[in-house]
Protein backbone atom coordinates (compact mmCIF):
# COMPACT_ATOMS: atom_id res chain seq x y z
CA UNK A 1 0.00 0.00 0.00
CA UNK A 2 2.63 2.32 0.50
CA UNK A 3 4.20 1.70 -2.88
CA UNK A 4 1.24 2.59 -4.09
CA UNK A 5 1.12 5.88 -2.56
CA UNK A 6 5.15 6.96 -3.06
CA UNK A 7 3.94 6.26 -7.02
CA UNK A 8 1.01 9.20 -7.23
CA UNK A 9 3.27 12.10 -6.72
CA UNK A 10 5.77 10.33 -9.31
CA UNK A 11 2.59 9.66 -11.34
CA UNK A 12 1.18 13.38 -11.32
CA UNK A 13 4.95 14.44 -12.08
CA UNK A 14 4.65 13.17 -15.47
CA UNK A 15 1.52 15.34 -16.14
CA UNK A 16 3.41 18.72 -17.17
CA UNK A 17 5.69 16.36 -18.99
CA UNK A 18 3.51 14.77 -21.23
CA UNK A 19 1.87 18.26 -21.90
CA UNK A 20 4.54 19.76 -22.70
CA UNK A 21 5.48 16.97 -25.39
CA UNK A 22 2.27 17.01 -26.62
CA UNK A 23 2.23 20.85 -26.96
CA UNK A 24 5.54 20.50 -28.89
CA UNK A 25 3.90 17.62 -31.49
CA UNK A 26 1.26 19.91 -32.08
CA UNK A 27 2.88 22.85 -33.38
CA UNK A 28 5.51 20.80 -34.82
CA UNK A 29 2.83 18.63 -36.64
CA UNK A 30 1.35 22.04 -38.12
CA UNK A 31 4.73 23.38 -39.20
CA UNK A 32 5.40 20.46 -41.16
CA UNK A 33 1.81 20.07 -43.13
CA UNK A 34 2.08 24.06 -43.58
CA UNK A 35 5.10 23.53 -44.96
CA UNK A 36 4.74 20.83 -47.30
CA UNK A 37 1.37 22.17 -48.47
CA UNK A 38 3.30 25.78 -49.27
CA UNK A 39 5.97 24.39 -51.25
CA UNK A 40 3.78 22.15 -52.79
CA UNK A 41 1.27 24.47 -53.73
CA UNK A 42 4.16 26.84 -55.50
CA UNK A 43 5.22 23.48 -57.16
CA UNK A 44 8.45 23.66 -54.98
CA UNK A 45 8.29 20.40 -54.41
CA UNK A 46 6.05 18.11 -56.17
CA UNK A 47 2.35 17.77 -55.00
CA UNK A 48 2.36 14.52 -53.54
CA UNK A 49 5.48 15.03 -51.63
CA UNK A 50 3.42 17.50 -50.07
CA UNK A 51 0.03 15.60 -49.41
CA UNK A 52 2.65 13.38 -47.67
CA UNK A 53 4.03 16.22 -45.65
CA UNK A 54 0.27 16.72 -44.36
CA UNK A 55 -0.42 13.09 -43.87
CA UNK A 56 2.96 13.25 -41.91
CA UNK A 57 1.43 15.89 -39.50
CA UNK A 58 -1.36 14.29 -38.87
CA UNK A 59 1.16 11.18 -37.21
CA UNK A 60 2.08 13.70 -35.23
CA UNK A 61 -0.59 15.28 -34.40
CA UNK A 62 -2.09 11.55 -33.19
CA UNK A 63 1.10 11.51 -31.15
CA UNK A 64 0.36 14.52 -29.82
CA UNK A 65 -3.56 13.79 -28.97
CA UNK A 66 -2.10 10.52 -27.31
CA UNK A 67 0.01 12.57 -24.76
CA UNK A 68 -2.65 15.20 -24.43
CA UNK A 69 -4.78 12.50 -23.51
CA UNK A 70 -2.23 11.26 -21.21
CA UNK A 71 -1.76 14.36 -19.43
CA UNK A 72 -5.19 15.65 -18.97
CA UNK A 73 -6.50 12.32 -17.13
CA UNK A 74 -3.02 12.66 -14.66
CA UNK A 75 -3.88 16.41 -14.15
CA UNK A 76 -7.41 15.92 -13.21
CA UNK A 77 -6.37 13.66 -9.97
CA UNK A 78 -3.45 16.03 -9.59
CA UNK A 79 -3.60 19.64 -10.21
CA UNK A 80 -0.90 19.85 -12.46
CA UNK A 81 0.25 23.42 -14.08
CA UNK A 82 0.47 21.55 -17.50
CA UNK A 83 -3.55 21.05 -17.65
CA UNK A 84 -4.20 24.16 -19.79
CA UNK A 85 -1.43 23.57 -22.14
CA UNK A 86 -2.61 19.59 -22.66
CA UNK A 87 -6.27 21.18 -23.11
CA UNK A 88 -4.82 22.98 -26.14
CA UNK A 89 -2.68 21.00 -27.83
CA UNK A 90 -5.59 18.32 -27.50
CA UNK A 91 -7.92 20.11 -29.05
CA UNK A 92 -5.57 21.04 -31.65
CA UNK A 93 -4.40 17.91 -32.43
CA UNK A 94 -8.52 16.47 -32.39
CA UNK A 95 -9.30 19.05 -35.13
CA UNK A 96 -6.42 17.68 -37.37
CA UNK A 97 -6.24 14.43 -36.88
CA UNK A 98 -10.38 14.64 -37.24
CA UNK A 99 -10.09 16.79 -40.49
CA UNK A 100 -7.54 13.80 -41.97
CA UNK A 101 -9.73 11.20 -41.01
CA UNK A 102 -12.43 12.14 -42.35
CA UNK A 103 -11.02 13.00 -45.81
CA UNK A 104 -12.15 9.10 -47.24
CA UNK A 105 -15.26 9.58 -45.82
CA UNK A 106 -15.89 12.82 -47.63
CA UNK A 107 -15.49 10.85 -51.16
CA UNK A 108 -18.52 8.63 -50.16
CA UNK A 109 -18.14 5.49 -52.25
CA UNK A 110 -16.09 7.41 -55.17
CA UNK A 111 -14.11 4.36 -56.90
CA UNK A 112 -9.60 4.78 -57.47
CA UNK A 113 -9.91 6.53 -60.90
CA UNK A 114 -8.81 9.93 -62.24
CA UNK A 115 -10.01 9.85 -65.02
CA UNK A 116 -14.07 10.86 -65.79
CA UNK A 117 -16.10 11.39 -68.92
CA UNK A 118 -19.80 11.53 -70.01
CA UNK A 119 -18.51 8.87 -73.25
CA UNK A 120 -16.79 5.77 -72.43
CA UNK A 121 -17.03 4.51 -75.57
CA UNK A 122 -15.11 7.50 -77.07
CA UNK A 123 -13.71 10.40 -74.30
CA UNK A 124 -13.25 14.03 -75.80
CA UNK A 125 -9.55 14.44 -76.14
CA UNK A 126 -7.17 16.56 -75.27
CA UNK A 127 -5.29 18.62 -77.99
CA UNK A 128 -3.02 21.53 -76.34
CA UNK A 129 -3.09 19.51 -72.95
CA UNK A 130 -1.29 16.51 -72.91
CA UNK A 131 -2.74 12.90 -71.36
CA UNK A 132 -0.67 11.80 -68.41
CA UNK A 133 1.40 8.79 -69.57
CA UNK A 134 0.71 6.77 -66.96
CA UNK A 135 -3.84 7.60 -66.82
CA UNK A 136 -4.84 3.89 -66.46
CA UNK A 137 -2.35 3.67 -62.82
CA UNK A 138 -4.46 1.60 -60.44
CA UNK A 139 -7.00 0.58 -63.45
CA UNK A 140 -4.75 -1.67 -65.90
CA UNK A 141 -6.60 -1.36 -69.03
CA UNK A 142 -9.13 0.76 -70.77
CA UNK A 143 -11.44 -2.37 -69.85
CA UNK A 144 -11.08 -2.02 -66.10
CA UNK A 145 -11.78 1.38 -66.38
CA UNK A 146 -14.64 1.54 -68.71
CA UNK A 147 -16.12 -1.38 -65.97
CA UNK A 148 -15.15 0.83 -62.77
CA UNK A 149 -16.77 3.85 -64.11
CA UNK A 150 -19.88 2.41 -65.57
CA UNK A 151 -20.32 1.73 -62.46
CA UNK A 152 -19.76 4.47 -60.17
CA UNK A 153 -21.13 7.18 -62.46
CA UNK A 154 -23.59 5.40 -64.93
CA UNK A 155 -25.66 8.69 -64.28
CA UNK A 156 -23.32 10.92 -66.34
CA UNK A 157 -24.38 11.34 -69.78
CA UNK A 158 -23.78 14.22 -72.22
CA UNK A 159 -26.73 16.91 -72.31
CA UNK A 160 -28.08 18.80 -75.32
CA UNK A 161 -29.13 22.45 -75.99
CA UNK A 162 -31.13 23.58 -78.78
CA UNK A 163 -28.27 26.47 -79.42
CA UNK A 164 -25.78 26.34 -82.16
CA UNK A 165 -22.22 25.15 -81.44
CA UNK A 166 -20.62 28.84 -81.14
CA UNK A 167 -23.14 29.90 -78.97
CA UNK A 168 -22.60 27.58 -76.55
CA UNK A 169 -19.42 27.38 -76.70
CA UNK A 170 -18.86 30.48 -75.90
CA UNK A 171 -21.58 29.81 -72.92
CA UNK A 172 -19.22 27.26 -71.72
CA UNK A 173 -16.29 29.53 -71.97
CA UNK A 174 -17.65 32.09 -69.93
CA UNK A 175 -18.72 29.62 -66.70
CA UNK A 176 -15.26 27.74 -67.29
CA UNK A 177 -13.47 31.41 -66.47
CA UNK A 178 -16.57 31.89 -63.67
CA UNK A 179 -15.58 28.87 -62.15
CA UNK A 180 -11.68 29.75 -62.11
CA UNK A 181 -10.31 27.40 -64.78
CA UNK A 182 -7.32 28.42 -66.74
CA UNK A 183 -8.66 28.38 -70.62
CA UNK A 184 -5.67 26.52 -72.31
CA UNK A 185 -7.31 26.58 -75.72
CA UNK A 186 -10.68 27.22 -76.99
CA UNK A 187 -12.33 27.05 -80.73
CA UNK A 188 -15.84 28.44 -80.70
CA UNK A 189 -16.34 27.40 -84.73
CA UNK A 190 -15.28 23.85 -83.67
CA UNK A 191 -16.69 23.58 -80.74
CA UNK A 192 -13.39 22.63 -78.51
CA UNK A 193 -12.67 23.75 -74.92
CA UNK A 194 -9.32 22.87 -73.05
CA UNK A 195 -8.88 24.21 -69.43
CA UNK A 196 -6.61 23.60 -65.95
CA UNK A 197 -8.70 23.36 -62.70
CA UNK A 198 -7.10 23.67 -59.37
CA UNK A 199 -8.14 21.62 -56.24
CA UNK A 200 -7.95 22.62 -52.81
CA UNK A 201 -4.98 25.09 -51.10
CA UNK A 202 -2.41 22.56 -52.61
CA UNK A 203 -3.92 23.70 -55.85
CA UNK A 204 -3.53 20.02 -57.55
CA UNK A 205 -4.45 20.43 -61.26
CA UNK A 206 -7.13 18.67 -62.84
CA UNK A 207 -7.28 19.07 -66.87
CA UNK A 208 -10.67 19.25 -68.14
CA UNK A 209 -11.66 18.76 -72.20
CA UNK A 210 -15.56 19.74 -73.61
CA UNK A 211 -16.75 18.75 -76.88
CA UNK A 212 -19.61 20.14 -78.19
CA UNK A 213 -20.72 18.95 -81.98
CA UNK A 214 -23.51 20.30 -83.83
CA UNK A 215 -26.76 18.07 -84.15
CA UNK A 216 -31.00 19.24 -85.17
CA UNK A 217 -29.00 20.82 -88.40
CA UNK A 218 -26.56 22.67 -86.42
CA UNK A 219 -29.71 24.23 -84.47
CA UNK A 220 -28.64 22.55 -81.46
CA UNK A 221 -25.80 20.55 -79.51
CA UNK A 222 -24.13 17.92 -77.79
CA UNK A 223 -21.98 18.32 -75.01
CA UNK A 224 -19.54 15.95 -73.68
CA UNK A 225 -17.16 16.71 -71.09
CA UNK A 226 -13.95 14.74 -69.87
CA UNK A 227 -11.94 15.99 -66.34
CA UNK A 228 -8.80 13.78 -65.21
CA UNK A 229 -6.43 14.78 -62.66
CA UNK A 230 -2.84 14.70 -63.16
CA UNK A 231 -1.66 12.83 -60.22
CA UNK A 232 -2.61 10.38 -57.82
CA UNK A 233 -4.83 7.23 -58.92
CA UNK A 234 -8.13 7.83 -57.02
CA UNK A 235 -9.86 11.88 -57.07
CA UNK A 236 -12.32 11.22 -54.09
CA UNK A 237 -14.90 12.10 -56.76
CA UNK A 238 -13.97 15.53 -57.49
CA UNK A 239 -14.02 14.89 -61.17
CA UNK A 240 -17.62 13.27 -61.65
CA UNK A 241 -18.71 16.64 -58.98
CA UNK A 242 -17.10 18.89 -61.72
CA UNK A 243 -18.75 17.86 -64.42
CA UNK A 244 -22.49 16.96 -63.17
CA UNK A 245 -22.26 20.56 -61.64
CA UNK A 246 -20.75 22.41 -64.78
CA UNK A 247 -23.08 20.72 -67.45
CA UNK A 248 -25.78 21.37 -65.04
CA UNK A 249 -25.05 24.90 -65.03
CA UNK A 250 -24.19 25.55 -68.99
CA UNK A 251 -27.74 23.46 -69.59
CA UNK A 252 -29.23 25.90 -67.10
CA UNK A 253 -27.63 29.27 -68.96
Amino acid sequence: MAQDDTSLPRRAGWGPGFAHWSLGLTVASLVVAATGLTLARYDVIAKLAGFAAFVGGGVLALLALILGLAALVIGRRADSPGRAKALGSTVASLLYVGFLATRPLAAGDAPAIHDVTTDLSDPPRFEALPLRTDNFAGVGTVENWQRIHAQAYGDLRPITIAKPVPVVTAKAVRLAEAAGWAIIRSDPAGGHIEATASVSYIRFHDDIVIRIVPIQDGKGSRIDMRSVSRVGVGDLGVNARRIREFLRSLAAS
